[in-house]
């Protein structure tokens, strides 16, 4: 089921699905009578890309996704030099984000660009709040190396004290990460690290399970509004990089949804 609904989840990103249609649409004109319903088809694909290519469309289906949480106000932790009593926070969670495991690489150039974000952000928390320790989640999916265990070689290059970093390396997805945290966080509030577009479906899997995370989302793909006449006329291929990860967010909603996950 896991390998199925991975297969499945990418013919719906808009590369594959709108070339398949545009493939649909040549094979209707080059090989049948009806011509007319290939040039619609294949219209329909074109079109279709460049909206999602043009970056005021992308910026509002993610606007959506990474506007529902702020950033975490770091403002609010207990000062330098607190007592590890005054302090409610006992646990960072890095959600994992991805990687490839070559050792001819650094580990920095192993690990995916949302995991090394959202892994920085949860040490830049960690160091704020005193006794706390840091949760690397994330198991082996398509690699034989668990996620969290690439994290948490970069987090031990950082010199972050092997005492406090915590390894949950079992998890295919962002349900799994909270279904195995459940016993190690319980029903205290922690802190839950992960990217923006993608923390609306991680509190929700996580609140499903009487689970009480404080949102820390980072990474944001979106940060300002794109000029008019650029949003407009100028199809990027970042857009639709963009909308292909708001896609796939949408998608995973709906899916937890159908599962009553959330």
């Amino acid at each position: 089921m896991f390998v199925l609904k991975k297969i499945v989840s990418v013919l719906f990103y808009p590369m594959p699905l709108f070339s398949y249609i545009a493939l649909t649409g040549l094979f209707l004109m080059w090989f049948t009578k009806k011509q007319k319903a290939g040039k619609i088809i294949i219209s329909v694909a074109v079109v279709f890309i460049i909206l999602l290519s043009n970056s005021m469309i992308s910026y509002r289906i993610v606007k959506l996704l990474e506007s529902a949480y702020a950033p975490h106000n770091l403002e609010l932790t207990p000062q330098a030099g607190a007592s590890l009593e005054s302090n409610p926070i006992k646990y960072i969670v890095v959600l994992g984000g991805g990687h490839t495991s070559n050792p001819e690489l650094p580990v920095t150039g192993q690990i995916g660009g949302d995991a090394l974000v959202r892994l920085i952000e949860g040490i830049r928390i960690y160091k704020k709040y005193p006794g706390s320790r840091l949760v690397l989640s994330g198991g082996a999916v398509f690699d034989p190396v668990p996620n969290a265990g690439i994290m948490a070689n970069i987090a031990r290059d950082l010199e972050i004290d092997e005492r406090d970093l915590l390894i949950e390396d079992r998890s295919r997805d962002t349900a799994d990460e909270a279904v195995l945290l459940k016993p190690l966080l319980g029903e205290a509030p922690f802190i839950l690290v992960t990217s923006a577009y993608h923390m609306p479906r991680s509190m929700a899997l996580f609140r499903k399970l009487g689970m009480a995370p404080i949102p820390a989302p980072t990474g944001h793909l979106v940060k300002e509004a794109p000029p008019l006449i650029k949003g407009i006329f100028c199809p990027d291929s970042y857009n639709l990089y963009r909308s292909k990860l708001a896609i796939h967010e949408y998608l995973g909603i709906i899916w937890s949804k159908l599962r009553r996950q959330i």
